[in-house]
């Protein structure tokens, strides 16, 4: 393997960490926030109104989230590409 390849190898092993930390903190929010909103009084089962609640919190954070993060690689893009 020459430096080049191992270099790359190096970026896409970190890259996948960072994807993979990403999620983690996605999910973990997901559940804190979508669960307090949405669960006021917490029983044996969720009612339907909770789970259409806990379903329409997560697509619209799960959306936010998609729009912070396109936003923050096209920053770095941008970044990469002045210097």
């Amino acid at each position: 393997m020459d430096s080049s390849s191992v270099k790359q190898a190096v970026m896409k092993q970190v890259q996948t960490e960072a994807n993979v930390a990403n999620a983690r903190v996605l999910i973990e929010n997901l559940q804190e926030i979508c669960f307090e909103k949405c669960v006021p009084k917490p029983g044996g089962s969720l009612s339907s109104s909770e789970q259409s609640c806990a379903t329409t919190c997560m697509e619209k954070y799960m959306a936010a989230w998609n729009q912070v993060n396109a936003s923050y690689i096209n920053r770095i893009k941008q970044e990469q590409l002045k210097n």
